[in-house]
């Protein structure tokens, strides 16, 4: 009964941080939205029909049809108590709340999805509990998925391949601040551990990072991090540069 009760607190709390597809079923879908109408009808067949008009996504179930392979994982923004004394991190971030009738606890976490291939999102869920509140960030991170571009803007490499990116960006989040630069092949991630799954589910292989400022707050390094992909769309490039530095993805014109 111990190792049963054990057992299902592990698979609530989730300690690994993946989230496991369910997989997705198109008939017992009943969308609300024009977009979501179209998607199943299939008068849309491609997610870049929906992102670079910039329409906004409201339905999860259109992006588990247009991107049947994405992947779902939790990020340690968290902290809970380790041996001694210390602390360890944790996909969790654990609050309460005094009140009369004693402390309320809450839940939050943060959820990145991506297909490895230029799409990637991340949302943020908070509930009283650790099942809803993972529910949540899964929820908004596949709402947020937004597409970026990639290339080979290393003077070091210059092989015109989309391993890492095509320029230096910058990304802020309150006080945080967080820089991504070009890197040869065979650099891999170079950057803060949990920021690395954001890159790597991105697509991204090679990239230098860097992190300034009030880099104690975890969640708005994370938020920075994503802030800093997100320029990456936003900046404008031309067909010469496309060739000469390989980019892919994104919005060019």
């Amino acid at each position: 009964m111990a190792e049963r009760k054990k057992r299902r607190f592990k698979e609530d709390n989730n300690e690994s941080g993946i989230v496991k597809d369910k997989g997705f079923d198109k008939e017992a879908w009943k969308p609300k939205t024009e977009l979501g109408k179209k998607v199943k009808n299939g008068d849309i067949t491609n997610i870049d029909q929906i992102l670079d008009r910039g329409l906004p996504i409201l339905e999860t179930q259109i992006v588990d049809m247009l991107l049947p392979g994405l992947q779902v994982d939790l990020l340690e923004v968290g902290q809970s108590k380790g041996k001694f004394g210390g602390g360890k991190r944790s996909i969790w971030r654990q609050t309460q709340k005094k009140s009369k009738e004693g402390n309320k606890p809450s839940f939050a976490t943060v959820a990145i999805c991506g297909n490895g291939n230029g799409y990637v999102g991340m949302g943020f869920g908070k509930a009283k509990e650790t099942v809803p509140a993972r529910e949540k960030a899964t929820r908004k991170a596949k709402l947020n998925i937004i597409k970026i571009k990639r290339g080979c803007g290393s003077w070091e490499c210059g092989c015109s391949q989309a391993h890492s990116i095509p320029f230096t960006v910058d990304g802020k989040c309150s006080s945080a601040l967080f820089k991504l630069m070009p890197a040869p092949k065979g650099t891999k991630l170079c950057t803060e551990r949990e920021a690395q799954k954001i890159l790597r589910y991105a697509g991204i292989n090679d990239v230098y990072g860097k992190a300034r400022g009030q880099t104690r707050t975890k969640l708005n390094v994370m938020y920075a991090c994503f802030d800093a992909l997100k320029q990456l769309t936003r900046v404008k490039v031309k067909d010469k540069q496309i060739k000469q530095l390989g980019i892919v993805g994104g919005r060019n014109e």
